[in-house]
This record gives C-alpha cells, sequence and structure tokens, in this order.
C-alpha cells in the first residue's frame, strides 16, 4: 500500500492459534530457553500456573500483519512500543489488530495501534511506527 492510500482509522486484523510446537520453535531460534516456556514442571510453580507462550511470539504476528496486510509489502518497521498484559497458553487463539492512528505523509510514516487479544482479554498492546512506500 502506498502512502496516498492509507488514512486515520484503518484497520486490518489476524487470528493465529498458538501450538506447543511454535513455542519451541521460537524458544530454539531464540535462544530463549526460559524454563516458563517450555518446562511444564518448573512452569506449574509459576505465577501462571503453567506453560505460556514468549510475549514476543505475539509481537511477531504485528510484524506479520503490519508487512504483509497493513501497510502490506515493502513496509519497514521503525519501533514499536509494547506492553505485556497476559499470558498467552498453548491452544489460544491470538487476534491480532493494527488500527492506523497517524499518517506522517511527507515522511512516509504510519503510527498504528498494536493489540493483541485472547477472548476478551488484551495480552499485549502497544504502537508501532512503520514507513512505506511513496
Amino acid at each position: 500500500m502506498k502512502i496516498h492510500e492509507i488514512e486515520i482509522g484503518m484497520s486490518a486484523q489476524r487470528r493465529n492459534v498458538v501450538a506447543r510446537e511454535h513455542i519451541v520453535a521460537y524458544a530454539e531460534l531464540s535462544g530463549d530457553q526460559n524454563p516458563v516456556h517450555l518446562d511444564d514442571a518448573f512452569a506449574a510453580t509459576t505465577q501462571f500456573k503453567g506453560v505460556i507462550a514468549h510475549g514476543m511470539l505475539s509481537a511477531g504476528y504485528i510484524s506479520a500483519l503490519l508487512g504483509n496486510d497493513l501497510p502490506g509489502s515493502g513496509t519497514v518497521y521503525m519501533g514499536q512500543t509494547l506492553s505485556f498484559r497476559g499470558p498467552v497458553r498453548p491452544g489460544d487463539e491470538v487476534l491480532t489488530v493494527v488500527t492506523v492512528k497517524d499518517v506522517v505523509r511527507d515522511k512516509r510514516r504510519v503510527i498504528l495501534t498494536t493489540v493483541c487479544t485472547v477472548g476478551d482479554k488484551v495480552v499485549l498492546d502497544g504502537e508501532a511506527m512503520v514507513m512505506v512506500a511513496a
């Protein structure tokens, strides 16, 4: 999508079901072997009472949405604020929504709110800044 096509309020969304295999793959790729993500016995002793997905796995869903859907192909991810609000567990369906908050046309920048939910609970939110094609 080109900068002149983007308007405040535009939105896109995707759904992803988090499988245990995704958590293991993320741990292998990122090197984050924290047992709260991988060890059922350890995770049962934590405040989460079970294994949870890496927060950055959900953040990756935001990246995929920005690069594929809104603004789409060619988007350059410039920044992101994140607040992790709740756990994501194996089997959870994460709904990721990005919404255009501001457009700075002369700099080809777009500011978007970013939210991931599981059911009616926000598990991650923040704001992204991207650069799009002229």
